[in-house]
């Protein structure tokens, strides 16, 4: 098959690598269509040691099975593979297993390919009205779904719903996606790329400013920067949510003090819970999550000028889905 490799930092390469094979308990997935993730873009850029070179990336991902008894069934994937049998996953807390794999991380090659090898109980059917390059943003809504939901469920129920977002990437415009069907009212969101605002404003009608002076009672911070925390820890209002998404860099910002004297909440979240993922997965398909209109789609054979533009701030969409040829 062809995929896009990576092969080293800043070096991506469409060529042929081995083909996946279906197995008793894992269906083979003809990938339609897959979505650059921020993870990924940190692999690219040499800062993250667990993706190591050469490693076919990608984890949000829709296909279509290929033989078997569910031949042509429609799907959507969850990367997230776990033993089904901890105590994590026994309480419906998949995302904190120990034995916990995801697609684009080894020993599980990703999804920027033409087929990837999926357990059976990973996959969602998409309904046939509901367009595959649209289902694989199941993976990253659930992410924000997931931290949108601590973020609601931590709240005083006397404070008001008022919410600030950091970064507007596709997480983050996820994430104020899933707070408004949560029934969070106010929503804004800051992000520094111009071009960016203008996008989310326009197309997508999002409150969006480069940075704000106000204080909210739910803060997501959809980057994960020590500057980015630092306005976390600032924006939160006493008795707040600070739900921390991003992995953009592991230290400082926090102002534990602030956190501390004022009683604010912090929850670090990872992925999601199989739950989540399903019920990301009914929004999207009925429609809770808007049109869902503001990816840009390349071929896969083009993933690498898709990440050097990533790379150089040039694009505006939230996110880019690379569509493979077959």
């Amino acid at each position: 098959m062809k995929a896009l490799v990576y092969d080293g930092v800043e070096t991506l390469t469409y060529r042929d690598m081995p083909d996946p094979v279906a197995s008793s308990d894992h269906e083979l997935i003809r990938i339609e269509a897959v979505g650059i993730c921020g993870s990924d873009m940190h692999a690219y850029l040499g800062h993250d040691d667990r993706r190591p070179a050469p490693l076919i990336l990608g984890h949000e991902a829709a296909g279509i099975i290929v033989g078997g008894a569910q031949d042509g069934k429609r799907v959507t994937i969850n990367p997230l593979v776990t033993c089904n049998s901890c105590t994590a996953c026994r309480s419906g807390r998949e995302n904190l297993c120990a034995k916990r794999q995801i697609i684009s991380m080894p020993p599980r090659e990703g999804a920027f390919a033409q087929f990837v090898a999926m357990p059976v109980a990973n996959l969602v059917e998409v309904p046939a009205d509901v367009p595959l390059s649209k289902a694989a943003l199941a993976e990253p809504l659930a992410v924000s779904w997931h931290g949108a939901r601590l973020a609601v469920a931590a709240l005083h129920p006397d404070d008001p719903r008022r919410a600030l977002i950091i970064g507007g990437g596709a997480i983050g415009l996820a994430a104020a996606l899933a707070l408004r069907a949560m029934g969070v009212g106010e929503i804004t969101i800051t992000e520094p790329n111009a071009k960016r605002r203008g996008f989310l404003r326009d197309h997508c009608g999002e409150n969006i400013v480069e940075t704000t002076d106000a204080s909210f009672s739910i803060v997501i911070d959809a980057v994960g920067y020590a500057t980015t925390r630092e306005a976390a820890s600032a924006r939160v209002a006493p008795g707040g949510v600070i739900v921390h998404i991003g992995l953009g860099e592991d230290r400082g910002g926090i102002d534990v003090r602030r956190l501390t004297l004022q009683e604010i909440t912090f929850i670090g979240t990872y992925t999601y819970t199989a739950q989540d993922f399903r019920d990301t997965a009914a929004a999207i398909f009925d429609g809770r999550l808007g049109p869902l209109d503001w990816c840009r789609h390349m071929p896969l054979g083009e993933g690498a000028d898709a990440f050097a533009a990533l790379r150089q701030g040039t694009v505006a969409e939230p996110k880019i889905i690379l569509i493979p040829e077959h």
